[in-house]
């Protein structure tokens, strides 16, 4: 049985549900925007594992890692991996993507939206499920953020503690992993309008395909794929992948209008659901973690950053 989704007055709904399961159960062609920022894939926190091999060293710590505390405090996979089972994730993560990804295309209404924060190692395994789902990949955008810490090891040091002078010295000033990384890929899709008819019907009939520039403004003055929103005074700190309420408003106001529906599958802390609400949208979100979920409710009844 399908989930009623209220048109009015304006509701505001946060669940502790499985959303692969919860967004098979809204009516089809409901969704205005769907706008999150989904599990990257890359072992952020136990949630974020979404792999089937169970590699020991995964999300384990080295001496320097402990010495950085919550900064660092995971070992990720590297690029290469540690065994067979490990190149597998990314076809993993794929597969994972695709469990609701044509669930999220049949609840979108016609030249609706959606919009996802994905991790710059697996964002295109995202983006060929959604378009193997019927998605159109219609942009990436990017967050650059105010603060990006470099966690790139010293080479000479690795050396220095085996004990190979020699090699840390003709090896100084490189690094073991990655440059500092200072924007987060956002990734928008579209889904197809019907065909026989162009976009300009599509708006009349379903009120979306379009994007609003003078809205858009107000967050990024040269109007382009990219936005510096950065944190207001105590609001982060609720999610280890929290998103500034802002950067969210910037993307509900660029694709809706006021009174619309925005959902958000893995609302964590409810950035994008108190975006909306803000906003004066609709807004529908799951998370899978009961404590989430009340923090998410919590600053929705507040109405609060």
């Amino acid at each position: 049985m399908s989930t009623k989704v209220v048109e009015s007055p304006l509701s505001m709904h946060a669940e502790c549900a499985d959303s692969i399961e919860a967004v098979k159960r809204l009516n089809e062609e409901s969704i205005d925007l769907i706008l999150s920022d989904i599990p990257y894939g890359i072992g952020a926190d136990d949630w974020d594992v979404l792999h089937r091999n169970t590699n020991s060293a995964y999300r384990g710590n080295s001496p320097a890692q402990s010495k950085a505390g919550a900064l660092f405090k995971n070992r990720g996979k590297p690029i290469n991996g540690w065994s067979e089972a490990d190149r597998a994730i990314p076809r993993e993560y794929y597969e994972w993507c695709m469990t609701w990804a044509p669930s999220w295309l049949r609840a979108l209404k016609p030249g609706g939206s959606a919009i996802i924060f994905a991790g710059r190692r697996l964002s295109h395994r995202c983006i060929a499920a959604m378009e193997d789902s019927g998605f159109s990949y219609k942009d990436m955008l990017a967050w650059e953020r105010a603060r990006a810490p470099h966690r790139a090891q010293r080479l000479s040091v690795v050396y220095e503690r085996r004990g190979n002078s020699e090699a840390a010295k003709q090896w100084a000033g490189w690094r073991i992993g990655n440059l500092r990384p200072t924007f987060e890929p956002i990734v928008w899709f579209t889904k197809p309008y019907k065909i026989g008819t162009t976009i300009a019907d599509n708006i009349l009939n379903h009120s979306v395909g379009a994007f609003n520039q003078d809205a858009y403004s107000k967050y990024s003055e040269r109007v382009e794929n990219v936005l510096r929103e950065t944190f207001a005074p105590k609001e982060s700190g609720l999610h280890p992948t929290q998103k500034p309420v802002k950067l969210m408003q910037a993307l509900i106001e660029l694709t809706t209008v006021e009174g619309q529906i925005v959902l958000d599958p893995f609302c964590g802390s409810g950035s994008t659901l108190l975006a909306a609400n803000y906003l004066n949208r609709h807004c529908i979100g799951y998370d899978i973690s009961p404590e989430y979920i009340e923090i998410c409710n919590r600053r929705l009844r507040a109405g609060l950053f």
